[in-house]
């Protein structure tokens, strides 16, 4: 780790998300905050960042677009939707600046974008930046390894109401990795839901359940059930600050990288 101050800029500074990263930035040692964006025609642009977030005024303007302010900050951190990603990894990579991406509900384009670009400049891609769930997708690998031929897998998460993406990114990801160790292909085991009469369960499908309902910040269980047990994984948030630290632990270990794609459990030492 350098001993330089890792100028971070926000994308999508005036959403839950975005405000927590400027919280948790300003109270990290050796962060300093750059740079806060939002979109254009939003109502907060010009407005202080600090005062915005709830943590005191520190003279950053909000500003509607990156190009003008990369001179500014060492790591984007984003947050925001997945047309807006794909713009402002562009931009980064045209100005050699790292990123660090937090979306969920990417498309194919945005992914293969995101592996070209990663070419050009460092990005950590993920989509839980939780130091808990990443932990988790190494216990789910240990598990599927173990048992996961024995028993039926279902994935359970549940989100706040104002979540637009089903599932959650992260329990797509838990079901890649268990599938990915099972030699299985998600896109063909994975099932979404049950309605109706749907005949004896699949022993190699892998379920998902979507609960969407009040302030839920995020809970995911992986249950491995088999004729008399069951092994179950879970992990509860309870702050947006456990996804906003592990965004800003991120962005100060890519700083140190020139260029390559690498999600949280390259950032936790965890390969």
């Amino acid at each position: 780790m350098s001993d330089k101050v890792v100028r971070v800029g926000v994308c999508g500074a005036a959403g839950r998300m975005g405000k927590t990263i400027l919280e948790v930035c300003q109270e990290t040692e050796d962060v300093s905050i750059g740079a806060a964006i939002e979109y254009q025609g939003s109502p907060f642009i010009g407005v202080d960042a600090g005062e915005l977030a709830g943590i005191g005024r520190i003279d950053i303007p909000v500003s509607d677009d990156i190009r003008p302010v990369t001179d500014q900050f060492d790591v984007l951190i984003d947050f925001t939707v997945a047309t807006s990603v794909a713009s402002n990894i562009e931009k980064c990579a045209r100005a050699g600046k790292r990123m660090v991406i937090g979306t969920t509900g990417l498309g194919v384009k945005e992914r293969d974008l995101i592996e070209k670009t990663a070419g050009k400049t460092a990005i950590v891609f993920a989509p839980n930046m939780s130091i808990g769930v990443n932990l988790c997708f190494k216990l789910l690998e240990m598990a599927a390894r173990v048992i996961g031929d024995d028993t039926d897998i279902e994935i359970i998460e549940a989100h706040h109401r104002h979540k637009k993406d089903a599932p959650s990114g992260t329990a797509l990801r838990m079901g890649e990795v268990i599938a990915g160790t099972l030699g299985r292909d998600l896109k063909q085991c994975a099932v979404y839901g049950r309605e109706g009469i749907t005949g004896e369960r699949d022993k190699k499908t892998i379920g998902f359940e979507t609960i969407r309902a009040g302030d839920i910040v995020g809970e995911h269980t992986v249950m491995f059930a088999s004729n008399g047990e069951r092994v179950e994984i879970t992990h509860k948030a309870t702050s947006r600050k456990t996804f906003a630290a592990g965004a800003v632990r991120a962005a100060q270990w890519i700083f140190t990288r020139e260029k390559g794609l690498y999600d949280m459990q390259d950032v936790l030492g965890l390969r």
